[in-house]
Parts: C-alpha cells; sequence; structure tokens
C-alpha cells in the first residue's frame, strides 16, 4: 500500500510518500517539503500569528493535493513541538481542520522519541545491542535508550536548534557572550537527563537521526547524500569540536557553502552543533553513526505494525 506521512515540525512540512508494506521495508516513492519556520513565527505570548497560521494552511492543503496525487492510500498527519509548544495550539489545529480535513495529532516529545527508536532499531537490527538514539529537531532534542524496540528511557528536551537561535543567538555571526551562555544552558538542561539514562549501563551503539545530525557529519567529511542511504554515515566528538568554534565564527551565509548545508538550515547550525557536542559530551560518546530512518519512518512502521494480518 502507498503511504503518506505528513510531517509539520518547526522548520518544515514534509510529506513522505513511501510504499509500505507489513515485513517488508518500507520504500519512499516521492518527498515534498516546504519551509514554514514555525518557531519564528511566534509572537511575544508564544502564540503562532495569523501570518504563520495562513502559511501552514496553505502549505498543508498543497501536501494532501500532492499525496491525493501520488496515489496514496492513507495519509499518516502529524505534528511536534511548534505546534505542541504554541499558546494557541488548539485554535491553530481546529484552523488547519476546518480548512483543510487535515486532523494533525500532537505528538508528545516522549511519543517522538519513542517512534524514532522504533525506526533506529527496525534499521539496525537486535544485532546492534543497547541503542542510544539522538535526534535534535527545529524545537527539541529527542534522547531514547533500550535494547528492544520499545526504549527503557525516552525523553524530550526543548533544545531544538531553530528555538535556540531564535532565542539565544540574535546575531549574525553571533555574539561569543550569546555562545558561552547558550552552551551553558545546552549542558545544564541535558544534564538533568543523564542519570536517567547511565543506569541502565553503556550503549552498544550510538546513532543520531535528524538533518542537523547529517548535515554536521557531512561537513565533517561523512558521504554525501549522492552516495545512497546505505553508505556509512559518522560523527565523531573530536571533529565536531573542532568544528563548533569555525561555527561559531562564521556569518550564515559562510555557512552556506560547506557541504551539505542549505541556506534555510545554515542560521540554526552552530545552535544545533552545540547540543551535538554537549550530548556527545555528557553521554561520554566519542562517535556515533547517522541512522537514515528516523521518525516519519517510525510513523509508518508503527502504522504497519497495527494492519491486520491478511
Amino acid at each position: 500500500m502507498r503511504l503518506g506521512v505528513l510531517d509539520v515540525g518547526s522548520n518544515t512540512v514534509h510529506l513522505l510518500v513511501m510504499d509500505a508494506h507489513p515485513g517488508a521495508r518500507p520504500r519512499p516513492a516521492h518527498s515534498h517539503k516546504a519551509e514554514l519556520r514555525l518557531a519564528e513565527l511566534l509572537d511575544a505570548d508564544g502564540a503562532i500569528g495569523a501570518r504563520g497560521v495562513r502559511r501552514l494552511v496553505t502549505i498543508t492543503a498543497d501536501a494532501l493535493r500532492t499525496a491525493e496525487d501520488k496515489g496514496c492510500e492513507e495519509v499518516l498527519p502529524f505534528a511536534t513541538s511548534a505546534i505542541r509548544d504554541a499558546a494557541n495550539a488548539d485554535q491553530v489545529l481546529c484552523r488547519v481542520k476546518d480548512e483543510t480535513g487535515v486532523d494533525l495529532q500532537v505528538l508528545s516529545g516522549e511519543e517522538e522519541a519513542r517512534l524514532t527508536f522504533l525506526a533506529a532499531r527496525r534499521w539496525y537490527g537486535w544485532s546492534a545491542g543497547k541503542l542510544l538514539v539522538l535526534d535534535i529537531g527545529g524545537g527539541s532534542l529527542e534522547i531514547a535508550y533500550g535494547m528492544d524496540e520499545e526504549p527503557d528511557a525516552a525523553v524530550s528536551l526543548p533544545l531544538g536548534a531553530g528555538r535556540l537561535t531564535a532565542g539565544w543567538l540574535p546575531g549574525d555571526p553571533p555574539d561569543p557572550d550569546d555562545v558561552k551562555a547558550l552552551r551553558r544552558h545546552v549542558r545544564a538542561e541535558i544534564a538533568r537527563t543523564v542519570g536517567e539514562i547511565a543506569r541502565f549501563g553503556p550503549p552498544d551503539h550510538v546513532v543520531a537521526t535528524s538533518k542537523t545530525f547529517k548535515q554536521l557529519a557531512r561537513i565533517a567529511g561523512a558521504p554525501g547524500s549522492g552516495e545512497g542511504p546505505y553508505a556509512q554515515r559518522g560523527l565523531s566528538r573530536t571533529s565536531l569540536e573542532e568544528w563548533v568554534p569555525k561555527l561559531a565564527a562564521m556569518t550564515a551565509e559562510q555557512r552556506c557553502s560547506l557541504p551539505g548545508v542549505s541556506e534555510g538550515r545554515a542560521p540554526q547550525l552552530l545552535a544545533g552543533a552545540l547540543v551535538a557536542e554537549g550530548a556527545m559530551d555528557l553521554f561520554g560518546v566519542e562517535d556515533l553513526e547517522i541512522c537514515p530512518w528516523a521518525l516519519r519512518e517510525g510513523v509508518i512502521l508503527r502504522r504497519l505494525d497495527h494492519l491486520p494480518a491478511s
């Protein structure tokens, strides 16, 4: 069957169309993205403004038409931290449903972490042992750990790259004092979760998902997307520690010249790097591997698990 996953995130609205069948690996058939940047469209009270709501409705309607054009039998729509944390979330969801018919399901941070973990587990299999999975989104950082398909621990922290850039790094390039302050904040937040996860023992395999980690790995020398999903991509803490001060000294325009860094993501790459560096340091991770599957694949896999047996 052909399924569509409509992911309303902090940075983009992403429709991923996949051919999926129980017991088989979901295969991507089409990808449709539109930039949204909800974190930058919040008013002083933390509500999504009228312009942001209009844009969300328009993009959602466009994505739904694309899903129909591509022959999707079912669309699985969900929203993450940008909607979840908005002061007017209920009104926004009602507006989207009234005008497009799309009933966005808001995932909790823990659900995000659990579904991302499921995707990573299915990608690497049981032989990977105990997994530690890190995911940096636009609005939040998800951390999950476990041996099975359901993690033993799953947490979400308000440490998304877009959120932190908007709230902590107004300059371009950022003021060094602002960078230091954000570094302290990030590490204090992550440190609160270390004990909860460390009690389960060291992981056998550490993996990361999300565009932020993929871009950081790419600028550190990992293969580009043209080499396909099976090319091994990793990121070492040593490389990341070398790149953080370089990124801090660059303007957003200068970061765009780095391999794999898009214009839309360049402004928030430093904040994402500070989160990645803090997580790797505090969890004692020297090297991690980039997982091609993440939250959207987790949503599809969970849906397939609940299909009746044929």
